[in-house]
């Protein structure tokens, strides 16, 4: 069946050919296609050219963003081993203070006076111990702070300690001269 259609349209192709439809139709047909709109959102050019200016972009912003940080970076490694090395400096002075002072205070300690000091001190070493491994991980100047506020409440705590020391040899030796008068 089909070869003889296939015949049937060969045989009589120029009187298939010759006829062509009306305007009318042509308008009918073309309404019915659906729109193409010819508008700059859909040239291929545009889109490529936006393309490219994103990837030029986002590689300007990846590299400066990275030699920021790699700065930032620096920067902070720098402000924190200035922060560390400006610690040392104040600990090493404030541990020979706190040194010399429980020094005096065992040569001149009395068995007589309560020794509430040295659960306060050990409180404050654990505090400061603390706070140092916290200056090593993340040093700030708050820290610091923290730091050396505890060693100087050591030295105070230090401090009274050898005044009620003190106090207690002098109103000994008073009741002792009162004793022998």
């Amino acid at each position: 069946m089909k070869d003889s259609l296939k015949d049937f349209v060969n045989q009589n192709r120029e009187a298939f050919d010759n006829r062509e439809p009306s305007e009318k139709v042509w308008r009918r047909v073309e309404a019915q296609l659906p729109r193409k709109d010819n508008s700059w959102w859909q040239s291929v050019t545009i889109w490529r050219a936006a393309a490219t200016l994103f990837m030029g972009l986002s590689g300007y912003l990846f590299f400066t963003a990275e030699n920021s940080t790699v700065k930032d970076i620096r920067a902070n490694n720098n402000a924190t081993a200035q922060l560390q090395g400006e610690f040392s400096d104040l600990e090493k002075f404030y541990v020979d203070q706190i040194a010399q002072k429980v020094e005096l205070i065992n040569e001149i300690k009395d068995d007589n006076i309560e020794d509430n000091l040295s659960q306060d001190l050990s409180k404050l070493d654990a505090m400061y111990q603390v706070l140092r491994e916290q200056m090593k991980t993340n040093p700030t100047e708050k820290v610091k702070d923290a730091l050396i506020l505890n060693m100087l409440v050591r030295i105070d705590l230090l401090n009274q300690q050898i005044h009620e020391i003190e106090q207690s040899r002098t109103e000994r030796t008073d009741t002792r001269k009162d004793v022998s008068i």
